[in-house]
Protein backbone atom coordinates (compact mmCIF):
# COMPACT_ATOMS: atom_id res chain seq x y z
CA UNK A 1 0.00 0.00 0.00
CA UNK A 2 3.15 2.23 -0.50
CA UNK A 3 0.78 4.92 -3.14
CA UNK A 4 -2.23 4.18 -1.05
CA UNK A 5 -3.63 7.55 -0.08
CA UNK A 6 -3.06 8.66 3.74
CA UNK A 7 -6.71 8.75 5.59
CA UNK A 8 -7.23 10.15 9.43
CA UNK A 9 -10.68 9.77 10.95
CA UNK A 10 -12.26 12.31 13.34
CA UNK A 11 -15.27 11.05 15.24
CA UNK A 12 -16.90 13.86 17.40
CA UNK A 13 -18.30 10.75 19.86
CA UNK A 14 -21.41 12.80 21.05
CA UNK A 15 -22.62 13.86 17.71
CA UNK A 16 -21.76 10.58 16.01
CA UNK A 17 -23.88 8.73 18.76
CA UNK A 18 -26.89 10.83 18.62
CA UNK A 19 -26.76 9.77 15.04
CA UNK A 20 -26.53 5.74 15.63
CA UNK A 21 -29.23 6.63 18.12
CA UNK A 22 -31.56 8.35 15.49
CA UNK A 23 -30.78 4.85 13.47
CA UNK A 24 -31.14 2.90 15.95
CA UNK A 25 -27.93 0.97 15.38
CA UNK A 26 -24.81 -0.27 16.94
CA UNK A 27 -21.52 0.55 15.69
CA UNK A 28 -18.46 -1.90 16.24
CA UNK A 29 -15.34 0.24 16.22
CA UNK A 30 -13.08 -2.69 15.36
CA UNK A 31 -14.93 -3.03 12.08
CA UNK A 32 -15.20 0.75 11.44
CA UNK A 33 -11.32 0.92 11.55
CA UNK A 34 -11.24 -1.80 9.26
CA UNK A 35 -13.60 -0.16 6.38
CA UNK A 36 -11.71 2.47 6.14
CA UNK A 37 -7.78 0.79 6.41
CA UNK A 38 -9.64 -1.26 3.21
CA UNK A 39 -9.44 2.37 1.46
CA UNK A 40 -5.84 3.67 2.25
CA UNK A 41 -3.35 3.85 5.22
CA UNK A 42 -5.09 5.14 8.40
CA UNK A 43 -2.49 7.24 9.78
CA UNK A 44 -4.79 8.56 12.52
CA UNK A 45 -8.38 7.25 14.09
CA UNK A 46 -9.48 10.15 16.40
CA UNK A 47 -12.50 9.66 19.33
CA UNK A 48 -12.87 12.75 20.87
CA UNK A 49 -15.55 12.81 24.03
CA UNK A 50 -16.31 14.57 27.25
CA UNK A 51 -16.25 13.51 30.57
CA UNK A 52 -18.69 13.98 33.54
CA UNK A 53 -16.47 15.66 36.01
CA UNK A 54 -16.01 14.24 39.70
CA UNK A 55 -17.36 11.57 39.01
CA UNK A 56 -15.47 8.02 40.04
CA UNK A 57 -17.41 5.74 37.34
CA UNK A 58 -18.44 6.52 33.87
CA UNK A 59 -20.01 4.29 31.72
CA UNK A 60 -18.46 5.32 28.94
CA UNK A 61 -14.87 4.76 30.07
CA UNK A 62 -14.08 1.18 29.58
CA UNK A 63 -15.37 1.88 26.13
CA UNK A 64 -12.46 4.72 25.70
CA UNK A 65 -10.02 2.09 27.09
CA UNK A 66 -10.66 -0.11 24.13
CA UNK A 67 -10.44 2.63 21.77
CA UNK A 68 -7.18 3.32 23.23
CA UNK A 69 -5.72 -0.29 23.10
CA UNK A 70 -7.31 -1.18 19.70
CA UNK A 71 -6.10 1.70 17.46
CA UNK A 72 -7.82 4.73 18.22
CA UNK A 73 -6.52 8.20 20.17
CA UNK A 74 -8.64 9.13 22.68
CA UNK A 75 -9.36 13.05 23.08
CA UNK A 76 -10.91 14.00 26.21
CA UNK A 77 -11.60 16.70 28.54
CA UNK A 78 -14.28 17.39 31.47
CA UNK A 79 -17.74 18.59 30.89
CA UNK A 80 -19.46 21.78 32.48
CA UNK A 81 -22.02 21.94 34.53
CA UNK A 82 -24.32 25.11 34.08
CA UNK A 83 -27.95 26.01 34.49
CA UNK A 84 -29.76 27.94 31.71
CA UNK A 85 -32.18 31.05 32.39
CA UNK A 86 -34.73 28.48 33.28
CA UNK A 87 -33.03 27.37 36.17
CA UNK A 88 -32.59 24.02 34.63
CA UNK A 89 -29.34 22.14 34.72
CA UNK A 90 -27.43 21.49 31.88
CA UNK A 91 -24.13 20.17 31.07
CA UNK A 92 -22.00 21.48 28.23
CA UNK A 93 -19.23 19.48 26.81
CA UNK A 94 -17.96 20.70 23.01
CA UNK A 95 -15.08 19.30 21.59
CA UNK A 96 -14.85 21.12 18.13
CA UNK A 97 -12.13 23.25 19.11
CA UNK A 98 -9.64 20.04 20.13
CA UNK A 99 -10.78 18.15 16.90
CA UNK A 100 -10.22 21.90 14.34
CA UNK A 101 -6.55 21.49 16.11
CA UNK A 102 -5.69 18.04 15.18
CA UNK A 103 -7.07 18.64 12.09
CA UNK A 104 -5.30 21.72 10.94
CA UNK A 105 -1.73 20.02 12.49
CA UNK A 106 -2.46 16.81 9.97
CA UNK A 107 -3.16 18.25 7.13
CA UNK A 108 0.24 18.22 5.42
CA UNK A 109 0.52 14.47 6.38
CA UNK A 110 -2.45 13.00 4.80
CA UNK A 111 -5.00 13.02 1.63
CA UNK A 112 -8.17 12.48 2.88
CA UNK A 113 -10.47 13.32 6.27
CA UNK A 114 -13.02 11.77 6.80
CA UNK A 115 -15.25 13.39 9.65
CA UNK A 116 -18.01 11.38 11.85
CA UNK A 117 -20.14 14.83 12.53
CA UNK A 118 -23.18 16.56 11.34
CA UNK A 119 -22.48 19.73 13.01
CA UNK A 120 -22.33 22.79 10.59
CA UNK A 121 -19.75 24.20 13.02
CA UNK A 122 -17.56 22.31 11.08
CA UNK A 123 -17.87 23.68 7.91
CA UNK A 124 -15.37 26.17 7.87
CA UNK A 125 -12.62 23.49 9.38
CA UNK A 126 -13.71 21.00 6.05
CA UNK A 127 -13.28 24.55 3.69
CA UNK A 128 -9.85 25.07 5.30
CA UNK A 129 -8.20 21.32 5.01
CA UNK A 130 -9.59 21.58 1.40
CA UNK A 131 -7.34 24.97 0.62
CA UNK A 132 -4.56 22.68 1.85
CA UNK A 133 -5.17 20.11 -0.85
CA UNK A 134 -7.29 17.42 1.46
CA UNK A 135 -10.13 15.35 0.53
CA UNK A 136 -12.72 15.78 3.08
CA UNK A 137 -15.57 12.79 3.12
CA UNK A 138 -18.31 13.34 6.31
CA UNK A 139 -20.05 10.61 7.86
CA UNK A 140 -23.90 11.43 8.83
CA UNK A 141 -27.28 10.47 8.00
CA UNK A 142 -30.55 12.54 5.67
CA UNK A 143 -32.16 8.67 6.89
CA UNK A 144 -33.97 10.58 9.80
CA UNK A 145 -35.89 13.80 10.26
CA UNK A 146 -35.04 16.06 10.47
CA UNK A 147 -31.46 15.24 8.91
CA UNK A 148 -28.36 14.96 10.94
CA UNK A 149 -26.32 16.55 9.11
CA UNK A 150 -26.40 20.76 8.42
CA UNK A 151 -26.98 21.13 5.09
CA UNK A 152 -24.08 23.85 4.71
CA UNK A 153 -21.82 21.41 5.61
CA UNK A 154 -23.25 18.76 3.55
CA UNK A 155 -23.03 20.93 0.48
CA UNK A 156 -19.42 21.60 1.83
CA UNK A 157 -17.85 18.32 1.92
CA UNK A 158 -16.14 16.24 -1.16
CA UNK A 159 -18.26 13.05 -0.24
CA UNK A 160 -21.26 12.57 1.88
CA UNK A 161 -21.38 8.98 3.31
CA UNK A 162 -24.69 8.33 4.91
CA UNK A 163 -24.24 6.01 8.21
CA UNK A 164 -27.33 4.09 7.03
CA UNK A 165 -25.84 2.90 4.07
CA UNK A 166 -22.40 2.26 5.82
CA UNK A 167 -24.03 0.85 8.98
CA UNK A 168 -23.87 -2.87 6.94
CA UNK A 169 -20.36 -2.75 6.93
CA UNK A 170 -19.48 -1.05 10.66
CA UNK A 171 -22.70 -1.94 12.57
CA UNK A 172 -23.92 -4.48 14.51
CA UNK A 173 -27.53 -5.77 15.48
CA UNK A 174 -28.38 -4.74 18.73
CA UNK A 175 -29.66 -8.58 18.90
CA UNK A 176 -26.36 -10.37 17.83
CA UNK A 177 -24.71 -12.42 20.23
CA UNK A 178 -21.49 -13.25 18.78
CA UNK A 179 -20.62 -16.44 20.29
CA UNK A 180 -17.61 -17.70 18.17
CA UNK A 181 -14.79 -15.80 19.98
CA UNK A 182 -14.79 -15.37 23.08
CA UNK A 183 -12.84 -12.34 23.80
CA UNK A 184 -15.25 -9.94 21.54
CA UNK A 185 -17.89 -10.15 24.34
CA UNK A 186 -15.91 -7.87 27.04
CA UNK A 187 -15.61 -5.28 23.47
CA UNK A 188 -19.93 -5.69 22.64
CA UNK A 189 -20.26 -4.97 26.66
CA UNK A 190 -18.27 -1.58 26.49
CA UNK A 191 -20.28 -0.73 23.69
CA UNK A 192 -23.75 -1.48 25.18
CA UNK A 193 -22.90 0.59 27.94
CA UNK A 194 -21.22 3.07 26.32
CA UNK A 195 -24.75 4.21 24.48
CA UNK A 196 -26.19 4.95 28.05
CA UNK A 197 -24.32 7.87 28.44
CA UNK A 198 -22.34 9.00 25.59
CA UNK A 199 -24.71 12.52 24.74
CA UNK A 200 -24.24 14.94 27.95
CA UNK A 201 -28.04 15.54 27.94
CA UNK A 202 -29.16 18.50 27.66
CA UNK A 203 -32.73 17.04 28.41
CA UNK A 204 -32.74 13.17 27.75
CA UNK A 205 -29.82 10.94 27.04
CA UNK A 206 -31.90 7.80 27.95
Amino acid sequence: MQNAPKIALFIDGANFYATTKALGIDIDYKRLLKEFQSQGYVMRAFYYTALVEDQEYSSIRPLIDWLDYNGYRVVTKPTKEFVDSMGRRKVKGNMDIELAIDALELAPHIDHMVLFSGDGDFRSLVEAMQRRGVRVSVVSTIAVQPPMIADELRRQVDEFIDLAHLAQRIGRDPSERPARDPAERPRVAVERRHTLRQVPPPVDAE
